[in-house]
């Protein structure tokens, strides 16, 4: 991990509006029903980084080439330079395909990437030094640029790639299409190789509107209502944990024992569905939650590929939350696969046929309500096979791609390296002190029984 004391200055240019490099449609493109909830309306960072040299070098400097490139994917996609603009009554967001751009700066950071650590995983110190606009979940999203890009060159010739994108644009799937397509331009290619599709009609509400499912993840009252451990105002650390093949194998074992054979009866156990398990179970202990305390897991259920179809190349949030939930006494109980088998019932009910649907309905029938508000819920997302690391610049893929710039009490399963150079699964975690300190011991001790 990097240094915690690690500081530095970064110089930026002025921002400038980087526009489509060449006359794109005006007009006005209504977002889903999914893509216009509340509970998306707020920026989301992410960091990579890259080393210097390298075939994408030349005479050109990163932002120049990243410049160039943004300018020519936008083209593609032209509804990101626009604006968004809330219809009422039903505060329904359309996007005002106007062209004028997306935010750029350039910086310079008297910093090399070495002065970062041996592991690159949030927390990074200084990260907001490299992100054009303060980070955090600001919601006011409406008439503003939907994309910031940063581009910092750092002292050794590397450089970082900082973006903060609107949500309601885009999920990771869609952003990850999109960056893909940023570093094809930056190295030459006439076109991206997936051709961004709008189609965000497929995730409408029906008229009238049809709920068909449950939807705890909207449900404010669940849990406790607004009472938690997390909003005593007791100062937060922040610490990474690594999964690698011992720690995982270490999972497997804990998953397979007797006591937790419910979840392995013949049934492929996702890696994310065992490590959501495990952390979800070991926070809640750590928490100290009382024995009849409700405590929750929700996490994203992508729906590529489900019910309704959706063509290749949608880049529109896409995707449904998945709740398991039970007493935080039988969770802490609970040997880890029926924990795991929790999760998975949870992941199939919101991947079923008609789940995401019924969330357009819900969101035109109750007025867009925002997700996760329960007290005692773990917030998780796993982003290892969005693809960020396949983006490239023209200097090769980063030594780091796509995680959130911070922690956050929302926890990201990541791809990174441990300090052995092996490929990991970095999942950082924000918490009081000393139950941060009970969840390193407890963690420590299970996985190594």
């Amino acid at each position: 991990m990097a240094a915690a004391t690690l500081a530095f200055i970064v110089t930026r240019s002025a921002p400038e509006l980087v526009a489509p490099s060449r006359a794109t449609p005006r007009e006005l493109r209504p977002l889903s029903d999914i893509d216009s909830q509340d509970g998306l309306r707020f920026y989301r960072s992410g960091l990579h980084f890259f080393r210097g040299g390298g075939a994408g070098a030349g005479a050109a400097a990163p932002a120049e080439v990243v410049r160039r490139g943004l300018a020519d994917a936008l083209v593609h996609y032209y509804p990101v330079a626009g604006r968004i603009r809330e219809v009422q009554p039903e505060r329904k967001l359309v996007v005002e395909c106007t062209g004028d751009g997306v935010v750029f700066v350039e910086a310079d950071a008297d910093v090399s990437l070495s002065d970062f650590g041996d592991v690159l995983c949030p927390p990074f110190p200084c990260y907001q030094e490299l992100l054009c606009e303060p980070d955090g979940n600001c919601a006011t999203v409406v008439g503003r640029p939907l994309l910031f890009v940063q581009v910092t060159r750092l002292r050794c010739g590397g450089f970082v790639f900082g973006l903060q994108m609107c949500h309601n644009i885009a999920d990771a799937a869609g952003a990850v299409q999109l960056l893909r397509a940023i570093g094809e331009m930056s190295r030459g290619m006439p076109a991206p190789t997936v051709a961004p599709v709008w189609a965000r009609e497929l995730l409408m509400a029906r008229s009238p509107p049809v709920v068909t499912h449950r939807h705890p993840e909207y449900d404010e009252t669940a849990a406790g209502g607004n009472h938690d451990k997390l909003v005593n105002n007791e100062p937060l650390v922040q610490r990474a944990f690594f999964f690698g093949a011992k720690e995982m194998s270490a999972l497997r074992e804990l998953v397979a024992a007797p006591a937790g054979a419910v979840a392995g009866a013949g049934v492929r156990i996702s890696r994310f569905d065992m490590l959501a398990a495990f952390l979800w179970q070991r926070r809640a202990a750590a928490l100290e939650y009382a024995d009849d305390d409700e405590v929750r897991v929700m996490f994203v259920v992508n729906a590529r590929g489900r019910s309704p179809p959706l063509p290749a190349g949608v880049y529109g949030n896409a995707f449904a939350f998945a709740v398991a939930a039970c007493t935080a006494g039988r969770l802490r109980e609970s040997p880890l696969g029926e924990v795991v088998a929790m999760v998975a019932d949870a992941k199939a009910r919101a991947a079923s046929d008609g789940y995401v649907q019924s969330v357009a309905d819900l969101m035109a029938q109750r007025g867009r309500p925002r997700f996760g508000r329960a007290a005692r819920t773990y917030l998780v997302s796993d982003v290892t096979r969005a693809g960020f690391e396949g983006v490239d610049f023209g200097w090769g893929e980063g030594l780091y791609s796509g995680g959130p710039a911070a922690v956050t009490l929302a926890t990201f399963h990541l791809t990174a390296k441990n300090a052995s150079g092996e490929d990991v699964i970095a999942v950082p975690m924000c918490l009081p002190a000393a139950a941060m300190e009970r969840l390193e011991l407890d963690v420590h001790m299970s996985l190594n029984h």
